[in-house]
Formats: structure tokens, sequence, C-alpha cells
């Protein structure tokens, strides 16, 4: 038999571990839109308000100056000393030669997973979660098993007993975002202590999502301008990798930008993760890193005080809602709460944006333990907040209150 006489494969495809992914169902809702005139869309996680005026010249300035060119894998220098000041300054001494700048918070995640995690490795996340982050072990083939968080009067609560028992010796990473994304937990200094130390025994990586810190609302007079972070408890060079990322307490989601703060034993081989997968973060955006770490503090501590009110409005608005059940988050932007029709989500907002214009996302995108809830991103003014709930009082009344 010759060469041209051999049976031809079926179609053909990606392997079976990228085929598996799930699609975004936030975008499923959003398409369901197309061709609605009027839509208020709330299931994105970013402000309605654009990056500050001082980033934005930064980085025209460097642009005008010719920061065109490839940089170090790792990052300017300016801008990894710059953070390690930022990191020192929040969590405790931090030297650049810990920080890896990235070209995004996502990139982070995929970059500290393709270190430490491999075929068949198995990964414990908490839940519900941002769908990157369950899905990013599975495409490097590892297996990932969840711990979901509870939800009750006091909102969203972890059982920490739980998430131990999951984490036997034969776990090789724990993913975990906190505050966390969709639910606004903040997991508690203690439970990061406990859990620390259970990982530390048993040789197991924490991979730290806290790309939210600043986003905090602790409900005490304490002041504190960030969420507990495995920073303030771990050494810098034991099984830990914090990720973080320009884009929320700065807005430049569109500039993708983002850092890793790990043990210095990882920065060879990260460098070349790095140049393997995006060779370096843009000159000109790292020089706008630079300008919102150093010039932006006090901008940062205004948006939290903005988003704390938005909060509070929309957790009284939506209260009033009959059949609406909502608990005030202690981190990040969004609100994650029951109401009618929700035990199936996605049908429920693909409902809405089409007959009422109101885009939420469905909670079963964050993973089955989402089912039952929708998230809800309060980070624009309370007008907007206020015509996002008049048009879900809108669709319930169409709908015999769901």
């Amino acid at each position: 038999m010759s060469e041209l006489d051999l049976p031809v494969s079926s179609t053909p495809n990606a392997r079976d571990a990228v085929r598996a992914l799930r699609p975004s169902q936030i975008r499923e809702v959003a398409n369901a839109g197309f061709g609605v005139e009027d839509v208020l869309p709330f299931w994105f996680g970013e402000s309605d308000r654009v990056t500050p005026d001082f980033i934005r010249d930064a980085a025209s300035a460097a642009l005008a100056a010719g920061a065109t060119f490839y940089t170090h894998n790792l990052g300017i220098a300016p801008l990894r000393a710059a953070l390690a000041g930022y990191v020192s300054d929040l969590h405790g001494a931090t030297s650049a030669e810990h920080i890896a700048v990235t070209s995004a918070g996502v990139n982070a995640l995929m970059l500290a997973a393709q270190l430490v995690v491999g075929a068949g490795d198995r990964v414990v996340a908490v839940t519900p979660l941002w769908p990157n982050l369950v899905e990013i072990p599975k495409i490097l083939g590892a297996h990932v098993e969840t711990v979901a968080l509870g939800y009750g009067e006091r909102g969203w609560q972890l059982d920490v007993d739980q998430l131990l028992a999951a984490l036997t010796p034969d776990t090789k990473m724990l993913m975990i975002n906190s505050p966390n994304n969709p639910t606004g937990w903040v997991m508690s200094r203690d439970d990061q202590r406990t859990v620390l130390e259970h990982c530390r025994a048993r040789g197991i990586w924490i991979v730290a999502d806290e790309v939210y810190e600043r986003l905090y609302y602790p409900d005490d007079a304490s002041g504190a301008r960030t969420a507990p972070s495995f920073l303030d408890l771990a050494t810098r060079d034991e099984r830990v990798i914090c990720v973080n990322s320009f884009s929320k307490a700065w807005l430049m989601t569109g500039w993708r930008l983002g850092w890793i703060v790990a043990p210095t034993a990882l920065m060879d081989d990260l460098a070349k993760l790095v140049e393997y997968n995006t060779s370096c973060a843009p000159s000109f955006v790292q020089q706008a890193g630079i300008a919102a770490l150093e010039q932006g503090e006090r901008f940062t501590q205004e948006l939290v005080r903005d988003l704390k009110t938005s909060r509070d409005h929309l957790v009284r608005a939506l209260s009033a809602v009959p059949g609406v059940d909502v608990k005030a988050p202690l981190g990040a932007m969004y609100l994650f709460f029951s109401m009618p029709g929700a035990a199936s989500s996605l049908e429920l907002c693909k409902a809405m944006v089409r007959e009422v214009g109101l885009g939420v996302a469905p909670g079963s995108a964050f993973g089955p333990q989402g089912e039952g809830f929708v998230r809800w991103c309060y980070a624009c003014d309370t007008a907007r907040l206020d015509a996002g709930v008049e048009r879900l009082r809108q669709f319930m009344a169409r709908h015999g209150g769901v």
C-alpha cells in the first residue's frame, strides 16, 4: 500500500483536553443580546470608566520616545523595582528578584501553572470560580478537583476542614482566588495560615490569584488597604506563587499587564516560559505600569471608596426586589446573588438580555457550584445600577415574579 492509499482520518480536531474546555457562558449571554438596541452590560469584570490620565499619558510619552522594542523576559528593571516597593509596602520586604512582569494577570496564571503542573497532576480549586483558573490546569493535562464555598446568612463562607481534607499528599497545587470572582468572598488570615501550614507540610504549591486584593471593604474600623494575602504569611522562597494584575486597582483591563511574586529559584525557568509564551510585555505598557504604581495610590483609594458606595447602593436596591437574596461581600466588584429562575441561570440571563436589555452573568459560568445565582458587576455609577434594577423588576413582572 502506498502512502496515497493510507486511510484519511476524520475531520482534524484539537487535542481532547482542549476540546473539553468550557466555552464562555458570559459570551453566550452577550451573543443572545445581538440585535437588542439598548443593553445595560453588567456581565464583564471591569469599570465603565477609562484608565486615568496620568497612566495613559505615561504610555503616550513612552511611545513618543520610541519604547517599542523587546524588553527583558521578566520585565524592565524600573518596573520590577517599583513592584518590589509596592509589594513591600503592602506585605513586607520583597526584592525585585522575586518579581516577574507578565502580559496580563491571566497570562501570569498560565505561567504559574506551567511552572509546576504537568499531565496527570492533581489540582484543587475553591469554587465558584472564574473559569480560567479551573480550565488552565486542564490544558496542561492536570486533573482538577473542587471544594465549594457554602452560602448562608453570612454570605459565602469556606469550610476550611473540607478544604484541608481535599489537600492530600498527592495534590500538586492549590489554586485559590481571594477576594473571589464571582462571590466577593475573602479568605481570612486565620484560614490562610491554616492552609499554608498544611500545604507547607505536604509540599503542595499554592497559586494565589490576588488581583482583587485592593478592592477590599472590611466590616471593621481597621482601615486595611488590602485584603489578607498569603504574602503576609509566607516566606518569599517557599512554594507560594502570588499572581496580580494592573487591571482592577488602576482600571487597566485592556492594557494586559500583570505580575508574579515567586521564589527566586523559579525565575530562570519562568523567564524561559515567558519567552515561549509572549517573549515580554510591551515596553510602553510597562512604563504605564510604573506611573500607576508611583502616582496611583490616591486614585486607587478613591476608587475603592466609590466601589463600596456602589456595592452598598446595589445591595439595598436588590434587597428590595421580592425573591432576591443578596449579601454584601467583603471584596472584589461583584454581587453573586440568587433570584427566582436562577436554577437555570444561563437561560434566565439570556432571556433577561433579550427581553429587557439587562446583561448579567449566569452563575453556571463559574462552575456547577455557581448554579442558582447570577453575577452583577457594580463598577459603575449608581444611576446606571438603578436603571438595571428597574429592568430586573420589569422582567420579573413580565414573568409573574419568575
